[in-house]
């Protein structure tokens, strides 16, 4: 199977432009797409609902959505009354296989009024797919502090490897009419981790790796199969392409590691400041 994330950077590409049907078109082909910087009512996009113009540019995908920030300021229309424009700022999960579960899971975050401080999240979906059940996530952490991602990344590690105790979003289901759903031990997070991989955050994120210690940590796929070539970047600004940076990932549950073949970057996307990621699971 085929894995892609994009930061989708609310639709607009690195002309300016809003277009989400290259977005698309950027995705196409993979079994399972996780996106950041969906939004709903975003001024800057025109206020449009990404969620459900992405699922009508992709309709052979079931899909989950999750609003790590949610607003309204009081909007009303010409009779005063409330019009629920919420504007909604989250992560996405296409995949081609049912999504059978899926939780939201809002990260730590710390006060900061200097520059614009969102909430961040990691939306988990439980897929059945051909090759057995899998949870993935598509996250989004903090683009500023390193202390802030610290702890995002503490909690992000310590909810996806307490799934299989915790039960997921829901055990028991059978009290209301449900099959239970698997608590798969395999996981992928997959998203804008914005780190690079000589940070702090990074090092605590794939933990020490050492022959004689057991592998529970996440494993970088980049450090799978052939690796990347030398100067790789997944965020890109034209205007100072010395500010480029490579800072989104993916990463697998050690039992994973053995499955992932080929990854790669497509350097010719143009719909976001980001460039989609994609890997091969078997």
């Amino acid at each position: 199977m085929k894995l892609v994330t994009y930061n989708t950077q609310y639709g607009v590409g690195r002309d300016g432009k809003f277009d989400l049907e290259r977005i698309a078109k950027e995705v196409e082909g993979a079994d399972m797409i996780t996106l950041q910087e969906v939004t709903r009512n975003f001024a800057r996009n025109g206020g449009v609902d990404m969620v459900e113009g992405l699922a009508a540019l992709l309709p052979g995908y079931f899909h989950v959505f999750g609003a790590a920030m949610d607003l309204d300021f009081g909007a009303i229309d010409g009779e005063g009354r409330p019009l629920n424009r919420r504007f909604q700022f989250g992560n996405m999960v296409l995949s081609r296989w049912p999504v059978v579960a899926s939780r939201n899971l809002l990260l730590p975050r710390t006060l900061r009024t200097s520059r614009g401080n969102l909430q961040r999240s990691a939306l988990e979906a439980l897929v059945i797919a051909p090759s057995g059940p899998l949870r993935v996530y598509s996250v989004h952490l903090d683009h500023v502090s390193v202390t802030e991602r610290t702890l995002q990344i503490h909690d992000l590690k310590q909810r996806a490897f307490a799934y299989v105790g915790e039960g997921g979003a829901i055990s028991g289901s059978a009290e209301y009419g449900f099959p239970e759903p698997p608590r798969p031990q395999g996981f992928v997070l997959m998203g804008d981790f914005n780190m690079d991989r000589f940070s702090p955050e990074y090092a605590l994120m794939v933990g020490e790796r050492d022959e004689a210690s057991p592998e529970t940590d996440p494993v970088d796929v980049y450090s799978l199969g052939s690796g990347l070539p030398e100067g790789t970047v997944s965020w890109v600004d034209d205007a100072k392409p010395e500010d480029n940076r490579l800072i989104d990932f993916a990463f697998v549950e050690a039992s994973l590691a053995g499955r992932v073949g080929k990854v790669w970057i497509d350097r010719d996307a143009k719909g976001s400041d980001h460039l989609p990621v994609w890997f091969e699971l078997a």
